[in-house]
């Protein structure tokens, strides 16, 4: 059985998919996945054992000059390059427009949610058959229960097991050093943990004798890690990498701290421990889940409010990104970490 995929992004969402992947194996001896995804993140499918080719897409890119890009040659190309394969079924496990349109072009039995299940109703006209979903269930669960309807097995009553190992980054490579690593990027400013945080949270690493990596991934998230390097003189920035370079640092790790990223879901599926931080998002619906991750949720008065600006500290002109996760104080999540994770 030959399966395509439409999942394009982002960065946790495609790592949520993972699992489902790895069930459709187990269920079915035959079945094989190609998979159509944003080219920032063409890594990630290719990590799993059952995916075969792996598809990129631009359409981030190409929406910001879309008659020279859909008129052009590179989108010449990519309809070329799809053509030729015949497929299955081919699954939208994305449920949006821009995913709908996507499945038109290839050939095979296109699935996805039904008008109840997305976000973008309109999506529906685009698929032979539907399947229901609970949206209020978690990520994980919904992509796997996505895959069972649309493949016909039962759905696992077992932990996410995402198909990756450790050693495919880190190639059994000797351990020199045990370290953490601190996650301190997110896309949302209300998901922030402030600097001031991290940092005191490095000092009481550094006092307990571990060194903290800081990875990073634009200038701004550069700047930040070099404000904490200063201020501690434990931490080290990890140099600029690929998502298999931070793959290999976080499998390396000891354990990992994490705001609501999608590198803390590289490391709940890289079975890394972790401690995760929320405030404005509900971790029941879209946390890290896998082995050894922990999750510290705000007792803050608004919190899972959902909104990528913290409308409380606007209202109140707090300088605090996100003053729900300052409620979380460094002593508190050190002390969970050292209790949960360090004792592994």
């Amino acid at each position: 059985m030959n399966v395509l995929i439409i999942k394009t992004s982002s960065l946790g969402d495609i790592l949520h998919t993972l699992p489902a992947l790895t069930d459709a194996g187990k269920a079915i001896s035959n079945v094989r996945f190609d998979w159509v995804v944003e080219e920032n993140f063409s890594e990630i499918p290719s990590w799993h054992p059952l995916v075969d080719q792996v598809i990129p897409v631009a359409l981030r890119r190409w929406r910001k000059t879309p008659i020279r890009s859909f008129f052009g040659k590179e989108w010449k190309q990519f309809r070329q390059k799809i053509r030729t394969k015949k497929y299955d079924i081919i699954l939208d496990a994305q449920g949006l427009l821009k995913s709908a349109f996507l499945t038109r072009l290839f050939h095979g039995h296109r699935i996805g949610l039904d008008k109840q299940s997305l976000t973008e109703p309109l999506a529906r006209f685009a698929y032979q058959r539907t399947v229901n979903v609970d949206l209020q269930k978690h990520a994980v669960f919904r992509m796997r229960s996505i895959f069972a309807q649309a493949l016909n097995y039962t759905l696992p009553n077992t932990i996410a097991d995402y198909g990756l190992s450790k050693h495919q980054f880190t190639n059994n490579a000797q351990k020199n050093e045990h370290y953490l690593l601190f996650a301190h990027s997110t896309t949302w400013s209300s998901k922030h943990w402030s600097e001031k945080h991290w940092i005191q949270l490095a000092v009481l690493a550094a006092q307990a004798g571990y060194k903290i990596r800081l990875p990073w991934g634009n200038k701004k998230e550069l700047a930040r890690a070099e404000r904490i390097t200063a201020s501690c003189k434990a931490t080290q920035i990890i140099p600029h990498t690929n998502l298999f370079g931070i793959a290999y640092e976080i499998a390396q790790a000891d354990a990992v701290v994490s705001v609501d990223s999608g590198l803390g879901h590289l490391t709940a599926a890289l079975g890394t421990p972790s401690i995760s931080l929320y405030g404005p998002t509900n971790p029941n619906r879209i946390g890290t889940t896998g082995k050894h991750q922990n999750h510290i949720l705000s007792d803050f008065e608004c919190i899972l409010c959902d909104k990528p600006i913290c409308c409380y500290a606007k209202k109140k002109r707090s300088t605090s990104a996100s003053v729900c996760l300052e409620h979380l104080s460094p002593e508190k999540v050190w002390e969970i970490l050292s209790n949960t994770c360090l004792n592994l």
